[in-house]
């Protein structure tokens, strides 16, 4: 394993993010402070309680899933496809590294950028509401697992994409919906029982839910469920990126 080519990969990629700091840190923050406002404040002052949670501290954990999934995706994505766009892959593909070393430099840095930022958002929803983390430790698995899995992903859209415009279709039109009909603002048990059963076929229920228990130990669907869907996505991107590495799927475009 060559680990000085993966932190070289990795402190680029970080590096990044101190570069564009406004756009990389500063708009999710600001972003999710305005959830905070709008929806625990405005809907909040209406709606007391959900599961015995206060709605302001009950949508904490939906507004970190949130920015972490879109964060994830986002970063992974444009750091892989940006090399191919400008030509630069070549000299990765070229260069005494293994497939595995740039996945693991790429990833990781996506991963550690969006688990910072999920901290920072985490320690900004304390100026607006009161809350407690039940189980630190399972919060902190979670936030991890999740941040792997989707920067995975957003590794795959970033192979994927042959233009500027595709790596937006897929954040934009199927994970940032799915995020916000997951359970990020309100418990599924509040929609009548068809639309229930509907919901749980959202992947990203589980997700919600799982980190959910982690602050309140409420949740929609069982925790291990919640813990075995991550696990089962995580599989089936590695599983995915796996036949691109052994392909070579679109990777010298």
């Amino acid at each position: 394993m060559n680990f000085h080519a993966i932190k070289a990969i990795y402190l680029f990629e970080l590096h990044r993010t101190w570069r564009t700091l406004l756009q990389s840190i500063a708009t999710p923050v600001i972003s999710t402070s305005l959830y905070f406002v709008v929806f625990g404040s405005a809907i909040g002052s209406s709606m007391t309680q959900v599961q015995g949670v206060s709605y302001g501290a009950f949508i904490v954990p939906g507004l970190i899933m949130l920015a972490l999934l879109s964060e994830s995706i986002s970063n992974a994505s444009f750091g892989i496809y940006m090399p191919k766009y400008s030509g630069t892959i070549y000299e990765l593909l070229s260069a005494p590294i293994s497939y595995l070393e740039i996945l693991v430099g790429f990833v990781g840095a996506a991963a550690t950028k969006s688990i910072i930022l999920g901290l920072i958002i985490l320690v900004t929803a304390r100026l607006f509401v009161d809350f407690e983390i039940a189980h630190p430790f399972v919060m902190a698995l979670f936030l991890v697992l999740t941040a792997v899995t989707f920067s995975l992903f957003g590794f795959i859209i970033g192979v994927w994409a042959d233009g500027w415009e595709k790596l937006q279709v897929v954040p934009a039109l199927i994970v940032t919906p799915l995020t916000f009909l997951g359970g990020s603002f309100y418990s599924i048990s509040m929609l009548p029982e068809l639309w229930q059963k509907v919901t749980l076929f959202n992947p990203v229920v589980y997700l919600i839910s799982g980190f959910r228990w982690s602050f309140y130990g409420v949740s929609d669907v069982n925790v291990a469920v919640s813990f075995g869907m991550t696990l089962g996505f995580l599989l089936a991107c590695i599983i995915t990126v796996g036949w691109i590495f052994k392909t070579g799927y679109r990777l010298r475009s």
